[in-house]
């Protein structure tokens, strides 16, 4: 027993540098968003919330380690919003509406998912692959959902599920830019809203 307690470490510092962790993710989610993930620094993080680049190397040695955390971070709080049936189309598509919703509240985040998808269609870009996979598992989703609809008569006549699978992922994409561009003034749910009303036959609050 003795032994066991000089080694364990005190819960407390535990709490302590999982705090520490979530400061330097956030601070980088707010750096990569406004100076993009090339042009920025371990460093320009670092001095976002007052500590020394070596004291934020002891969490993420390297710039992709810390990349990779906000990525992780983003993936996890989209989980949390979206874990719904993808048996259910109809519950899919009022997850993805949750989702969108919860982005214009969180411009930061809408920010740094745009630059960084630019940035890293690039093949060299760290976030290349993360990106390529993201983006063939939300579209390969999307179709679905409409196949489904397609399969209980709740499309429009004339929309194509793969076609349309793609071409919503590409309008929620485009209004997040649109969205930053115009100073916020769009309401992305409410496009979004509007479009699912013209190819499903889906009553949408």
């Amino acid at each position: 027993m003795p032994a066991r307690a000089a080694t364990s470490r005190p819960r407390g510092e535990y709490a302590k540098s999982a705090r520490r962790r979530r400061e330097i993710v956030e601070a980088a989610t707010d750096v990569f968003a406004s100076s993009g993930y090339r042009s920025s620094s371990l460093r320009e993080v670092a001095e976002r919330i007052g500590m020394s680049p070596q004291g934020l190397m002891h969490h993420f040695p390297t710039k992709d380690d810390l990349l990779a955390a906000v990525l992780r971070a983003r993936d996890e709080r989209d989980h949390g919003l979206t874990g719904a049936d993808e048996d259910d189309p109809e519950a899919v598509l009022h997850a993805l509406l949750r989702l969108v919703e919860h982005n214009q509240r969180t411009p930061g985040l809408v920010e740094l998912y745009c630059t960084l998808s630019a940035e890293a269609t690039s093949p060299d870009h760290p976030a290349h692959e993360y990106f390529r996979q993201r983006y063939a598992a939300i579209v390969g989703l999307t179709c679905r959902v409409f196949e489904q609809l397609g399969a209980r008569g709740r499309l429009r006549d004339g929309v194509q599920p793969q076609r349309e699978g793609r071409a919503l992922v590409a309008l929620m994409d485009g209004l997040q830019v649109q969205w930053l561009l115009t100073g916020k003034r769009l309401d992305m749910v409410d496009d979004v809203k509007a479009h699912l009303r013209r190819v499903t036959t889906l009553e949408l609050p």
